[in-house]
C-alpha cells in the first residue's frame, strides 16, 4: 500500500526485538538509574509493517465506534420529529375548536428538529469520512491482494485533517441533506394537515383568508409568512448540491482548507 514503509523487505523485523535493540543503542551502560526521558527515542525509529498495521486497525475501530454514535443520533432527532407531528396532529385534528395555530406551531418545531439533526450529520460526516479513506485505501486493496492505493498520500492527508479536523459539510448541505433524507414527508404532512384543518373546522360562510388568522396577525401574513418558509424548504431541495456517498468518501479530504472548523 502507498504509505506503508517497511524497515526492509518482506515481514520486517520484529517490533519487540526492534524496541529491544533500540533501546540498548539509546542508553549507556552507565545509565540505569536515568530517568525516562534520557531512554530510548521511539519517536526517531522507523515503524515496522506490523505496527502501522497495528495502528490504523485501532484507529478504524475508534472512528467506526464514533461514525456508529453519531449515526444513532441523527435517528432520535428524527424519532422525535415524527413523534412530534403525530401528536400535533391528533391535537389539532381532534377538536373542532383546537386552533390550527398548533400545526404552524409545529412546523417551526419539526424546523428545529431539522438544524439540530444537521448539525449532528456534519458532524457523523466527518467520521463516516474518515472510516470510508480508510476502507478504500486500507481494507480495500489488502482484500483485493493489490496494495496500490486509490487515492495518492491519503495517509498524509487523515494526518493532516486529523491535526486541524473541519467540516467538509456547509451548515446549508447538511439541512437540505436531512431534508431530503427524512424531513420532505413530515413537513408535507404538516401543510396538507393544515390546509385541511382550516376547510374542516372553519365556521360556515367564514372567509378562508378570515380563518388563517391567528390573534392579531391577519391571514394574509400567516399565508405569506407559510408561502415563504415552503419556498425556502424548496430551495435548499433544488440548489444545495449534498455530496453523494460515493465521491464524499474520496473527494473527502480534497476540500476547501479553509472551510468551517470541527467545533
Amino acid at each position: 500500500m502507498s504509505d506503508w514503509r517497511p524497515e526492509t523487505s518482506g515481514e520486517g523485523p520484529n517490533p519487540a526485538d526492534r524496541h529491544e535493540a533500540v533501546a540498548n543503542a539509546a542508553v549507556p551502560a552507565n545509565a540505569a538509574g536515568s530517568s525516562p526521558a534520557e531512554c530510548a527515542d521511539y519517536e526517531a525509529s522507523p515503524l515496522a509493517r506490523g505496527e502501522y498495521v497495528s495502528a490504523l486497525v485501532h484507529f478504524y475501530r475508534g472512528e467506526l465506534g464514533r461514525s456508529t454514535d453519531w449515526r444513532l443520533r441523527l435517528d432520535t432527532t428524527t424519532n422525535w420529529a415524527i413523534l412530534s407531528v403525530m401528536g400535533l396532529l391528533t391535537f389539532t385534528l381532534g377538536e373542532p375548536s383546537h386552533p390550527h395555530a398548533a400545526i404552524l406551531l409545529g412546523m417551526v418545531l419539526v424546523s428545529t428538529f431539522l438544524v439540530v439533526e444537521a448539525r449532528r450529520f456534519r458532524i457523523f460526516d466527518v467520521w463516516r469520512a474518515r472510516v470510508r479513506m480508510l476502507e478504500i485505501n486500507f481494507y480495500g486493496p489488502i482484500l483485493r491482494r493489490d496494495l496500490a492505493s486509490p487515492v495518492d498520500n491519503w495517509g498524509g492527508q487523515v494526518a493532516d485533517h486529523l491535526v486541524y479536523p473541519t467540516f467538509r459539510l456547509s451548515r446549508r448541505a447538511a439541512i437540505a441533506a436531512r431534508l431530503r433524507s427524512n424531513y420532505v414527508p413530515l413537513f408535507g404532512v404538516l401543510a396538507a394537515a393544515w390546509w385541511f384543518k382550516l376547510d374542516l373546522h372553519r365556521e360556515a360562510g367564514t372567509p378562508l383568508m378570515k380563518a388563517m388568522a391567528v390573534g392579531h396577525l391577519p391571514g394574509e401574513v400567516v399565508l405569506a409568512l407559510v408561502v415563504a418558509f415552503y419556498a425556502w424548504l424548496a430551495s435548499l431541495l433544488l440548489f444545495v448540491r449534498v455530496p453523494i456517498p460515493t465521491d464524499a468518501a474520496v473527494t473527502y479530504f480534497s476540500r476547501d482548507p479553509d472551510g468551517p472548523p470541527l467545533r
